[in-house]
């Protein structure tokens, strides 16, 4: 873990593609664990793997991770780093699902083929090349405020409408040799497109190594080619280019980041509307989008857990 993190709250997300049979005992073992040491946040396991963001104090994160990494299965976690003022989960969930991101195609398996990866130290030279196209497996809320230049939108809602995307595009490229490299928040979700696009005849794939969040942790200004902050899923919603918060507020009841001017938008409501969703919600759902609203200001008053506005990815 870099040096920096010595104080406030440390968070780490984390992930690994690994076969998992023991599910249930695991999520017992890993709930324990993440309260033991005061974690909030969340982890997901499935059969193909973990996939997940924690965050409590500095020691506490390096326990959590000890622990998971003395089993053989996650020793070599891919695990990034940021740091801020105060937690940014409202409680700690550990979930089984059926996939640890969800792309909704079971054939697709990262352990079984992948692109190649490319260091963040790399990663300029391969994108700055004409020849290369490159992609962003990010859906629209998160390409909306920021990505690298030149790269492609696919304009996905969801990552399951990603496979749509893709044999469309393939249609467009006509040759399979050509380099394509895409890249995603973290890294997990260029796993299964890499794998996706392997399976679809594409021979030169490549994805960036640990996402954005790792090519900023090791750029400098003067290097880096990204343009923008970045979308994360917790409460901190963007980071900008030093991982520290970034300027976005978020619609909790569309998922969109918000700036500041568009909190003085007449069809803002904090947790019910903003002006891109409020024609497309029905009053009765504005209703219970401000009773939950008003759940969580009365809890967060009391110092106690609400289960609070749902991210997902």
């Amino acid at each position: 873990m870099p040096t920096k993190y010595k104080n406030n709250i440390t968070v780490a997300t984390l992930y690994k593609f690994v076969e998992i049979n023991d599910l249930q005992s695991l999520r017992s073992e890993i709930q324990a664990l993440c309260k033991e040491n005061n974690a909030k946040g969340t982890i997901l396991l499935a059969k193909e793997g973990i996939n997940g963001t924690i965050s409590a104090r500095n020691k506490e994160i390096r326990s959590i991770l000890k622990k998971l990494k003395s089993d053989n299965r996650f020793k070599k976690l891919e695990v990034k780093f940021s740091e801020t003022n105060k937690m940014p989960f409202n409680r700690m969930k550990v979930r089984i699902k059926r996939e640890i991101v969800t792309i909704g195609d079971d054939s697709i398996n990262p352990n079984i083929i992948s692109g190649d990866y490319v260091k963040p130290e790399n990663w300029n030279e391969l994108i700055s090349d004409p020849e290369v196209i490159v992609i962003d497996t990010r859906n629209t809320y998160e390409t909306k405020i920021g990505k690298f230049k030149n790269a492609i939108d696919p304009k996905t809602n969801s990552f399951r409408e990603f496979p749509d995307w893709v044999k469309n595009f393939k249609k467009e490229v006509k040759n399979k040799d050509t380099k394509i490299a895409m890249y995603c928040t973290g890294g997990i979700r260029c796993e299964k497109s890499t794998s996706l696009m392997k399976k679809e005849g594409f021979n030169n794939v490549f994805h960036l190594e640990g996402g954005i969040l790792k090519y900023l942790e090791k750029m400098s200004d003067d290097e880096t080619l990204w343009d923008g902050e970045c979308f994360v899923f917790d409460d901190r919603v963007a980071l900008d280019d030093q991982l520290e918060v970034g300027s976005y507020q978020m619609c909790y009841a569309c998922r969109m980041p918000l700036k500041k001017t568009d909190l003085k938008d007449d069809k803002y409501e904090k947790g019910v509307s903003c002006h891109y969703c409020y024609n497309k919600t029905s009053e009765q759902r504005k209703e219970r989008f401000l009773s939950r609203q008003k759940q969580i200001e009365i809890a967060k008053s009391r110092g106690t857990e609400h289960f609070g506005p749902q991210i997902k990815k």
